[in-house]
């Protein structure tokens, strides 16, 4: 792993025994009427949500609180619609790694207070779950013994390519004992494993520590072996493999000390192809993964590259998927350290065929941080990037590095010396949960392996802009888990909608919560929205932001009016085609009191002609219009009232 300079790390918060999850209760609703006049049918019952909460400040740690009910019709506060009808990717799971520094921590704990340490990490109820592993194939910067290692070193000048010294005898003294208890805390627990180097009789420079893998058909298929080799040795110790990369950040030129190796495009694709057929005979279920390395290749990488007289191959991902080895290749794994997780979605409209995996980032700290000031960093950037925006990208899998260090953020072997981990394991024994315990734990407790990510309105951004972001999941029960982080330092109120009902929340500033729903066919819509792709929008005036960003789908992005509000003011639909629709919202989004203080529905045929629909007073952030089933190409949203506030469409949505 490399330091991102940019996130803090938690390394002392009070430590977390959750206790089983209540029942989600339900609320007996009495007929009343909203301020939009839906009111509720005599004795029906609607689900209500439970509520789990971390804050910023540390006096919360993924608390319960009071649930809340859903009650008929909208709200005035900023919306996060959730529309279980859209859905995206399935997920695998969420966690991080058992690394050797990890498990010797760990295992360093007496029996009994190990197991509950292990609880708090596996167990889905008393725990928070986690459900995916990334495993490292040997020896890493997080290695507790001073020599680094391999499953096959040899003696320098000797090689070994029958793979006769092949043994992971040093796994099965702490590594694989805690993975096993781990199996059977998670039943569902997902491990991917990665390599940092082949043995060093395979590199050109005969050592872990950077280098390449010797450019020869020979050695490439003795590494594919080699790698066979431990995912049969450890599915015989009771961890089948169901992931496998062949290089952990293959840009990493020069590692501080740690193993690594510098494996080209061509490398890796060579190792793959020789690989591949090897795997599907041995073990069929164990699927390969791509390039494991950052979002965007580090300019440190960049550099190196071309002092070295290499090519930065700054689009590696994309020339791997390109490659004849992709037939191989179930998808692409990510890491944190550059980029942003956009890069993730830009992947996937290129390959749709492939999966995305984010599987590794750390928080880290400056020398003079105080404990609070850790925990609040890597909460706040951790639940922006990596718990919500990694899996509103596409997403599988999200994890972190280590689950477990000392106060001194190790043993580790080289690499960072700034890094944390879930918990904090003192030498009295002591185990205190961080922050990242916290921001995968509001995604693992509560979003079950094969959940599939739905569509919810979002208005955050990774890069902090101040407002909410959220993503949201449909379990395989049907339950509902909607993920909710306020960026801003202030608190701040929303309402959450589905189907035809809702509820308000605040969250204060800063904090992180789950909410979580039964499935109910009270909250089933009986409308379906259509997709605005191809659609083209204007907008009078032309105002600030292109008037596309308004059917962009993406509530962080808005055109506005740039001017206050006056009468003639439009946005204006042109769906390509004559539609039939019942439902029109306007979303101001997270841009609070930026709503139309009037407005009116007009249709046409032809852009020229028009007739009015509805017309009606805003009054807060979410407009919804419903109109008796209407058929019409263009669509157009009149401001008719007068503000000092502009005019903001963070998106329009058409329902059928």
């Amino acid at each position: 792993m490399r330091r991102r300079a940019l996130a803090a790390a938690a390394v002392t918060a009070a430590a977390l025994g959750l206790t089983c999850v209540p029942a989600v209760p339900t609320v007996a609703q009495t007929p009343a009427a909203d301020h939009r006049g839906a009111a509720a049918a005599p004795g029906v019952t609607a689900p209500a949500a439970s509520v789990w909460v971390t804050t910023a400040d540390g006096a919360e740690h993924l608390q319960p609180q009071a649930p809340v009910a859903f009650r008929p019709g909208g709200s005035d506060l900023t919306t996060i619609t959730v529309d279980p009808g859209r859905r995206y990717q399935s997920i695998d799971g969420f966690g991080g790694a058992l690394t050797d520094s990890s498990a010797a921590v760990l295992s360093s704990l007496p029996a009994a207070d190990r197991d509950a340490a292990m609880r708090q990490l596996f167990d889905p109820r008393q725990g928070i779950g986690v459900s995916f592993l990334r495993q490292p194939v040997g020896s890493s910067d997080f290695t507790a013994s001073p020599t680094h290692y391999t499953y096959d070193d040899m003696p320098a000048g000797q090689t070994d390519f029958g793979l006769t010294h092949f043994s992971v005898a040093h796994d099965q003294r702490q590594i694989l004992p805690l993975l096993r208890q781990a199996k059977k805390l998670n039943a569902q627990l997902t491990v991917m494993a990665t390599p940092w180097s082949p043995p060093a009789w395979m590199k050109d420079g005969d050592s872990l520590v950077g280098g390449h893998l010797k450019d020869d058909p020979k050695v490439y298929q003795a590494y594919a072996r080699y790698l066979v080799k431990f995912v049969q040795a450890y599915a015989a110790a009771g961890v089948p493999v169901d992931y496998l990369t062949v290089q952990n950040e293959p840009q990493n030129r020069r590692p501080n000390a740690y193993p690594g190796t510098d494996l080209p495009v061509q490398q890796e694709t060579a190792v793959i192809e020789a690989l591949g057929p090897l795997l599907r005979e041995a073990s069929p279920h164990t699927r390969i993964l791509a390039y494991d390395h950052n979002w965007t290749t580090h300019p440190d990488d960049i550099k190196t590259a071309q002092q070295l007289g290499e090519d930065p191959q700054t689009d590696y991902p994309y020339e791997v998927l390109d490659s004849p080895a992709a037939k191989w290749i179930a998808g692409t794994a990510y890491h944190c350290y550059s980029g942003d997780p956009s890069a993730q979605t830009a992947l996937h409209d290129a390959h749709p065929d492939k999966g995305i995996w984010f599987t590794e980032c750390s928080g880290s700290h400056g020398a003079t941080d105080t404990p609070p000031q850790i925990f609040r960093g890597t909460l706040t950037w951790h639940a922006r990037t990596i718990t919500v925006g990694t899996t509103r990208n596409w997403a599988k899998s999200v994890a972190d590095w280590n689950l477990a260090l000392d106060p001194q953020g190790g043993p580790h072997n080289g690499g960072c010396d700034t890094c944390s981990a879930f918990l904090t394991v003192a030498p009295d024994h002591t185990v205190t949960t961080n922050a990242e315990y916290y921001t995968i734990g509001h995604l693992s407790k509560f979003v079950k392996p094969g959940a599939v990510r739905i569509g919810s309105s979002n208005y955050g951004t990774t890069g902090w802009n101040g407002q909410l972001t959220d993503v949201a999941f449909t379990n395989p029960d049907g339950s509902t888990a909607l993920v909710v982080h306020n960026e801003n330092d202030d608190p701040r109120s929303f309402s959450v909608a589905v189907g035809d009902q809702s509820f308000p929340y605040t969250l204060p500033g800063g904090a992180l919560a789950t909410f979580t729903w039964p499935a109910s066919g009270v909250l089933t819509s009986r409308l379906h929205e259509i997709p605005l792709t191809g659609a083209t929008a204007t907008a009078s005036p032309a105002g600030q932001g292109s008037p596309q960003l308004a059917a962009d789908d993406d509530g962080s992005t808005r055109w506005s009016s740039g001017a206050a509000q006056t009468p003639g003011q439009y946005v204006q639909l042109d769906l390509g085609r004559a539609t039939s629709f019942r439902r029109v919202t306007v979303d101001s989004g997270d841009n609070l009191g930026d709503y139309a203080r009037g407005w009116r529905l007009s249709v046409s045929d032809d852009g020229t002609t028009w007739r009015d629909v509805r017309a009606g007073a805003g009054t807060g952030q979410l407009t919804t219009v419903d109109v008796p089933l209407t058929r019409a190409r263009y669509l157009r949203v009149t401001q008719t009232g007068t503000a000092g506030n502009w005019w903001s469409v963070a998106d329009l949505h058409v329902y059928r």
